[in-house]
C-alpha cells in the first residue's frame, strides 16, 4: 500500500510551537522531561518504577476489572489489565472525549499510536510489559462538544432531551434520545455488510448502555480488543482514592495556581501562545447534575454558586470520605493520570502537547514523574481513485495541504500556457533603477525619495498586472481548477485535515476490516512526520 510523508511543519497545519518541539529546540527543553527517542524511555523507565507502590497497582487492577466484568474482552486486554499488577509492566496513554461514535478520525489515529508504540517499546525492553491505555475523558462537562459527528458533510447530532445534559460529567450522561440517532445513522449508512457492522457497534453501545461511559468503553473496545487496549474509567472512587494527597496540597496550597503561572511567563517569553489558564483552586464538585468550580472565599471554600461550604478541616474530611465527588480540571487531569497508572509516555495532539508544556513545574512540586509527551500520527487518508486522480492532475501531496487561495493559484500557473510570473520582470525593472539611484547619490539625493516611489509604484502596478492576468486565466481554466479543488474538498472537507473532521464510518463504509489494520501497520508514533496512505 502506498504511503508519503511529509515534515509537520509543510502541512502548515501544526503550531509553530508544536513544530519547534520536535525539532527539539533548546529553549523548550526546560518544559518537559524527555524527548520522544525510544533510547529514552530507558531512563523513563527507570524513575518511574522508583514512584509506582504495589497498593496502586492492586487497586488499579481491581478497578479496571469492576469496569470490565460486563464487557467482552479478548483474552489479551485481560492480560494486559492482569499484567499491571506486575513491577515491570508499565502504560502508554492516549486520552479523548466522549465523542458521539468516536467523533473526529484522530480518535483512531491516537489509539493507533498508542498501541504502535507499545510495541515497540516490548521490541526494544523485552523484559517489561506495555500496556496501551485509553483514558476516557469522562469528567468532562461540555455535552456541546461531544453531542455530534460528521458523516459525507452532514452533522448527526444527538437530540438534548436529558434533563440538565450540559450540567453534569458527560460520563455519567443517560442515553436516552440515541434512539432517534440510531434511525437517522440506520438510513444513512444504507445497506451492506460494512454499514450493518457499523448500525450493530452504534445499537450495542448506545441502546443496550445506560450512560455514555459504558457505551464509550464498549464502543473503544469492540474496535480495538484485539490489540489488548484497555479502556480506562478515572471518574472511580477508589482510583481517586489514591489521589486524596495531591487533590488536599491543591486545596490548601493552591500548587497548581503558583506553579503553572510561572511556567505561562517563561513560555511567553518565548513568544509562544499559552494554551490554558490555572485558576485559584484546579478542581471541580461534582455530583448528580453537578460540576462546578471549587472556590475559596473569606476563609470558607464554596461549591461555585451553591450553598455548599466547608472550613479546611471540615474539607480534608469530605474529601477522605468522599473522593469521588472531586473532580480534576484540565490542569490537575494529567496528574491523576500519572498518580493511578505506571504510565511512561502521553500521545496527544498538538493542542494536548502545548498545555501539558505548562504543567511540568506542577509535577514537580506534587513530586510526581513527568511523563514523556509524544505528538500522536497525523493520517491523511486516500482511496486509489482518489490517488489517480491526483496523479492525472500532477497535484502532489505537498500541494494538497495548501490553503484553497494558494492551491488554486499554483494550480492556475501550472497548467496555464501563459506565464503568469512577474517576478522576473519585477527583478529587471528593479535593476533598471538601480542607475537612477546611483545618479541620485552623486547629484541630488533629496531625488532618492521621488526614485523610491517611482520604483514602488512600478512595481505595483506590475503586481497588478499579474493579478488581473491571474484572474483572467482562473476564468479560462475553471473546469480544470473544478476538477483540482473538488479533490481537495474530498481530503479536506470544511478546508480542514480530514482526522479532525470526518468521522471513521465513512471510510469503514469504504474499507471495512482492512482499516484499522491499514493503521496498525503502517503508523510509526516515533516518526515525528504526517503520514499519507492510500488504501
Amino acid at each position: 500500500m502506498p504511503t508519503d510523508c511529509l515534515p509537520y511543519r509543510e502541512t502548515n497545519y501544526f503550531s509553530k510551537f508544536i513544530c519547534d518541539y520536535l525539532d527539539e529546540k533548546p529553549e523548550l527543553q526546560p518544559l518537559y522531561n524527555r524527548f520522544p527517542k525510544l533510547e529514552n524511555f530507558k531512563a523513563q523507565l527507570e524513575e518511574k518504577s522508583l514512584s509506582v507502590r504495589a497498593q496502586s497497582r492492586t487497586i488499579l487492577v481491581e478497578a479496571l476489572k469492576n469496569q470490565y466484568k460486563n464487557l467482552d474482552a479478548s483474552e489479551l486486554t485481560l492480560q494486559n489489565i492482569e499484567s499491571l499488577q506486575s513491577e515491570n509492566t508499565f502504560t502508554i496513554t492516549t486520552g479523548h472525549q466522549l465523542n458521539l461514535f468516536t467523533g473526529p478520525l484522530y480518535f483512531l489515529h491516537k489509539i493507533v499510536s498508542t498501541i504502535n508504540l507499545a510495541k515497540q517499546l516490548k521490541e526494544t525492553y523485552p523484559d517489561n510489559n506495555f500496556v496501551p491505555i485509553y483514558w476516557m475523558a469522562s469528567e468532562d462537562h461540555d455535552f456541546d462538544e461531544i453531542n455530534y459527528f460528521n458523516f459525507k458533510g452532514k452533522k448527526i447530532q444527538w437530540p438534548n432531551k436529558v434533563e440538565d445534559n450540559d450540567a453534569g460529567a458527560v460520563g455519567r450522561l443517560t442515553t436516552e434520545g440515541l434512539d432517534a440517532v440510531y434511525e437517522i445513522i440506520s438510513a444513512e449508512f444504507g445497506p451492506g455488510k460494512y454499514a450493518d457492522q457499523l448500525k450493530q457497534w452504534f445499537k450495542n453501545a448506545y441502546l443496550e448502555h445506560d450512560n455514555l461511559a459504558d457505551a464509550t468503553r464498549y464502543l473503544a473496545n469492540a474496535l480495538f480488543a484485539e490489540y489488548g487496549l484497555v479502556v480506562l474509567e478515572a471518574d472511580d472512587r477508589e482510583l481517586k482514592r489514591l489521589f486524596i494527597p495531591h487533590m488536599q496540597k491543591e486545596l490548601i496550597e493552591q500548587t497548581g495556581l503558583k506553579t503553572v503561572n510561572e511556567t505561562n511567563e517563561k513560555i511567553e517569553e518565548l513568544g509562544y501562545n499559552i494554551q490554558v489558564n490555572p485558576r485559584e483552586i484546579n478542581l471541580f464538585y461534582i455530583t448528580k447534575n453537578l460540576r462546578e468550580r471549587i472556590v475559596f472565599e473569606d476563609n470558607r471554600f464554596y461549591v461555585n454558586d451553591t450553598k455548599i461550604s466547608w472550613s479546611k478541616e471540615e474539607l480534608k474530611l469530605h474529601l477522605n470520605e468522599k473522593p469521588e465527588c472531586f473532580s480534576p480540571n484540565v490542569i490537575m487531569r494529567p496528574l491523576y493520570q500519572e498518580v493511578i497508572l505506571p504510565n511512561l509516555c502521553y500521545i496527544g495532539g498538538g493542542g494536548e502537547m502545548a498545555y501539558w508544556f505548562q504543567l511540568k513545574s506542577n509535577f514537580e512540586a506534587q513530586k510526581v514523574t513527568f511523563p514523556i509527551l509524544l505528538l500522536r500520527n497525523s493520517v491523511l487518508l486516500k482511496t486509489k481513485k482518489q490517488a489517480s486522480k491526483q496523479d492525472k492532475l500532477l497535484i502532489t501531496n505537498k500541494d494538497l495541504f495548501l490553503k484553497r487561495d494558494s492551491f488554486i493559484n499554483k494550480r492556475v500557473r501550472q497548467i496555464s500556457n501563459i506565464d503568469i510570473d512577474f517576478t522576473e520582470q519585477i527583478e529587471h525593472l528593479e535593476k533598471q533603477f538601480q542607475d537612477l539611484y546611483a545618479l541620485a547619490e552623486q547629484t541630488d539625493k533629496s531625488f532618492i525619495g521621488a526614485v523610491d516611489a517611482q520604483v514602488k509604484k512600478q512595481i505595483k502596478g506590475l503586481q497588478h498586472l499579474e493579478k488581473r492576468l491571474l484572474k483572467a486565466q482562473k476564468k479560462k481554466l475553471a473546469d480544470e481548477i473544478s476538477r483540482a479543488t473538488d479533490l481537495q474538498s474530498q481530503l479536506f472537507p470544511n478546508n480542514s485535515l480530514q482526522e479532525r473532521n470526518t468521522n471513521f464510518s465513512e471510510l469503514y463504509l469504504e474499507f471495512g476490516d482492512r482499516l484499522i489494520p491499514e493503521l496498525i501497520e503502517n503508523l510509526e508514533p516515533l516518526k515525528k512526520e504526517f503520514t499519507i496512505i492510500t488504501l
